[in-house]
């Protein structure tokens, strides 16, 4: 299925630009989950449903060359336009 990237925004960051961030998402969560997003001349608005499919990824990125591995952590919501998730198995900790 193709992808079509509604919003994208990539910048440098400190943790505490970050949490900010986080904590405002949070709260837009618990209120109504109606979340805009912008940067420059780009917006976008989006509801996100009361369940849907959380991921946490971890991972290490290596270069063929064998340079310097690269780190990240990924948060993903994801959902089908029109419907709620099921609920799911598992537990996520984060501590």
């Amino acid at each position: 299925m193709p992808e079509e990237v509604l919003f994208k925004s990539e910048h440098a960051s400190t943790r505490s630009e970050a949490a900010a961030y986080l904590r405002t998402l949070a709260d837009k969560l618990e209120a109504d989950g109606v979340v805009q997003l912008s940067t420059g001349g780009d917006s976008l608005d989006m509801t996100i449903p009361e369940r849907f499919e959380f991921e946490v990824k971890a991972e290490r990125e290596t270069s063929k060359s064998g340079g310097t591995p690269e780190l990240s952590l990924e948060l993903e919501f994801e959902w089908k336009e029109g419907a709620e998730h099921e609920e799911g198995a598992g537990t996520l900790t984060i501590g």
